[in-house]
């Protein structure tokens, strides 16, 4: 059964995000430049001056938050964040996009231009007061997950319509050898957005477009889908006490009318994995 976790209508809801600690729930409105949280029921949320899109938690108040220009320490309990690295900052054409923290206390993040200027971003990952880019040429960054055996990272470039599958370096984390095709979905008229892993390996896929979220097993098959009833959903996210409900973020980019925007949470779908500790 699905219900509306949040009737606030996001322009662009992303960023989908549950705090294991706080058993607290976190999104995005990229471009209303604002980062949301449910709270004992209550609904609240931090105004920036510039787009931001993903997180990964450092500890119970503190975040690595991505911007359109840099990567950020963000305390929830004060309001006050500091700077980390620079994001891109001196290209005007871009902004952060999907992001996610990694299995060894890394942070994925993709950038992308503002109107999906062809092969305008790249996907970075930040680590250990490094950041590095590790795919270029990206239209649109989507789709990053880790499997929870932490052999590869998934991503997409929406545009191409193919999920990547990244192998990685046991030891460090840092991408070995040539990405994979995972899915094919360049056929379809919709677009893989963003992505997350369950705790049995099967990735979940938001896609642009078909008003579901679709599920994958670890050979790239299609299982099953569940319907979201907006066209735009754009990032989902495990969580609830035994990780077991999908949230799901959508878009009312385009002028969609309600329920577009909108946040929505299916309970019983899958078990997930907790969200990986940044280690700054």
């Amino acid at each position: 059964m699905i219900q509306t976790v949040s009737s606030t209508a996001c322009t662009l809801g992303e960023g989908a995000f549950w705090h294991p600690s706080l058993q607290q729930f976190f999104w995005f409105d990229i471009l209303g430049k604002r980062f949301y949280t449910l709270q004992d029921g209550e609904e609240r949320h931090w105004q920036f001056d510039e787009c931001v899109s993903a997180v990964g938690w450092i500890d119970d108040s503190r975040f690595l938050l991505a911007s359109a220009t840099a990567l950020w320490e963000f305390n929830i309990e004060t309001g006050e964040q500091s700077f980390v690295v620079g994001l891109e900052a001196d290209n005007l054409e871009t902004r952060s996009n999907d992001g996610r923290a990694d299995p060894w206390g890394g942070f994925w993040i993709g950038t992308m231009g503002y109107n999906a200027e062809p092969g305008a971003g790249a996907i970075y990952r930040y680590y250990q007061g490094e950041l590095r880019r590790v795919v270029p040429d990206v239209t649109i960054s989507n789709a990053i997950c880790f499997a929870p055996d932490q052999s590869c990272a998934y991503y997409t470039d929406t545009v191409t319509g193919k999920i990547m599958r990244q192998p990685l370096d046991a030891e460090d984390g840092w991408p070995v050898g040539k990405a994979e095709l995972f899915v094919d979905l360049s056929a379809e008229d919709f677009g893989p957005d963003g992505a997350v892993v369950d705790a049995d390996g099967n990735l979940w896929n938001a896609q642009w477009g078909a008003s579901r979220v679709a599920c994958y097993s670890p050979a790239g098959e299609f299982l099953r889908a569940v319907a979201v009833p907006t066209p735009q959903a754009s990032c989902p996210a495990f969580g609830g006490a035994d990780l077991a409900t999908l949230y799901v973020t959508t878009a009312a980019d385009g002028g969609l009318p309600a329920p577009a925007g909108q946040t929505f949470a299916i309970a019983d779908v899958a078990r997930g994995q907790k969200e990986h500790q940044i280690k700054l």
